[in-house]
């Protein structure tokens, strides 16, 4: 699926890491599938960029990759795609 023809009703739950936070942590979010493990990154309802600075702020095409966290698999961007 291309990102033109993507639609922001086909998302998944994604989690993007924080940055400056002293330790581990990400932020679950929505992402479109745009094939393989890419997505576009899209923000929560209560998105302040002031409040946390997100790895790969909403608008991101990312790379997931699967993660293990809480007992549970999860998809965790790890690095901007490229085409």
């Amino acid at each position: 699926m291309s990102e033109e023809t993507a639609s922001y009703t086909d998302t998944v739950d994604i989690f993007v890491p924080l940055l400056n936070e002293g330790t581990d942590v990400v932020r679950p979010t929505k992402g479109v599938p745009l094939g393989g493990m890419r997505y576009k990154v899209l923000p929560i309802p209560d998105y302040l960029a002031d409040l946390e600075e997100w790895e790969f702020p909403p608008g991101s095409v990312v790379e997931c990759r699967i993660e293990r966290r809480e007992g549970k698999q999860v998809l965790v961007a790890w690095q901007t795609a490229t085409e």
